[in-house]
């Protein structure tokens, strides 16, 4: 298989090292302004059997339209596009088309098994559900100037995992934030600290916390409650928990997300290459900003918003 591979930044380098390793992958060609790889060769990456998109959002929409336009499969980083717009307007375009977008937790082994266990009914009747994602230290501020805000560019994906975990979909949110670090974030009109209530379609509540300022280390955490069991995902060694009880400290926290979700990452690409359909569509990619976008709003206006205020 040809696989072509557009962007070589962070996540992209990753992927030109998982797919010169894959062994479905007999040629990688790869394209970006500015880096090169030590995987694959320079070309045209839409000359190939499938594509891989990891450059930055402002082309992401464009870059879908035109593999669908070729007939060749596209996996592609979150988001699909910037705006719930044009968001749709992919969707539209890619009919009949596999297109897989980059949720990675849907892949993460802990994710995975609460799911099953969920469904299998160990938990038994869920109730509660509680997520956190918090960075070990913010983005530069050109970054968070354009990143669209904490809701959408941070907890779209808890928005996603809480889908795909619980199978249930928000209903309304409730978020609220705060700033108590470096100024660019007012500027740009986001928040550094955030939480939202979540309500399911089936009553079930769901909590959120989120920072960018969590100096112990990268955490991302689910905690699902159920009347048999809690589980939780992200309670690993190298979790960046203190306790004052008599329990050893964390191992070496995790410092980044590409460390903690090393694993995910590699599977999604497999699971691109070697599944006859998308494993997170863009109709769920969608489903995903759908509640970013209220909770935006409601972090905007304070008040309670039901999804269904923002659908298209």
């Amino acid at each position: 298989m040809r696989v072509g591979l557009l962007g070589l930044g962070r996540i992209g380098a990753f992927h030109a090292a998982t797919l010169a390793a894959h062994p479905l992958v007999d040629e990688l060609i790869v394209a970006d302004p500015v880096r090169t790889s030590p995987y694959g060769r320079p070309g045209d990456p839409f000359e190939s059997d499938a594509v891989v998109i990891a450059t930055p959002t402002g082309t992401h929409a464009e870059l879908i339209i035109k593999a669908c336009e070729k007939g060749i499969p596209a996996f592609c980083e979150k988001p699909v596009a910037s705006t719930v717009a044009e968001t749709v307007k992919v969707l539209e375009a890619s009919a009949g088309n596999r297109v897989q977008i980059g949720f990675q937790r849907r892949f993460d082994p802990g994710y995975v098994a609460a799911a099953n266990d969920l469904r299998a009914g160990e938990l038994g009747v869920l109730h509660r559900v509680h997520l956190v994602t918090a960075d070990p230290a913010p983005p530069p501020a050109e970054y968070i100037a354009t990143s669209g805000g904490i809701f959408r560019d941070c907890h779209i994906h808890d928005f996603d995992i809480l889908r795909w975990v619980t199978g249930r979909e928000v209903v309304s949110v409730h978020a609220t934030g705060a700033n108590r670090g470096a100024p660019f974030f007012a500027e740009s009109g986001d928040v550094d600290t955030s939480a939202a209530l979540l309500t399911l379609d089936d009553g079930t509540l769901a909590t959120l916390q989120g920072s960018r300022y969590n100096g112990g280390g990268y955490d991302v955490r689910m905690e699902l409650a159920g009347t048999r069991r809690t589980q939780a995902v992200g309670l690993g060694p190298r979790a960046p928990l203190f306790t004052t009880e008599d329990l050893p400290s964390p191992e070496e926290p995790w410092p980044d997300f590409v460390t903690r979700f090393e694993t995910a990452y590699r599977n999604e690409i497999d699971a691109f290459l070697t599944a006859d359909k998308s494993l997170c569509s863009i109709e769920d990619a969608l489903e995903a900003l759908y509640v970013a976008e209220a909770a935006d709003l409601s972090l905007s206006e304070r008040r309670t918003v039901e999804v269904a205020e923002v659908r298209r």
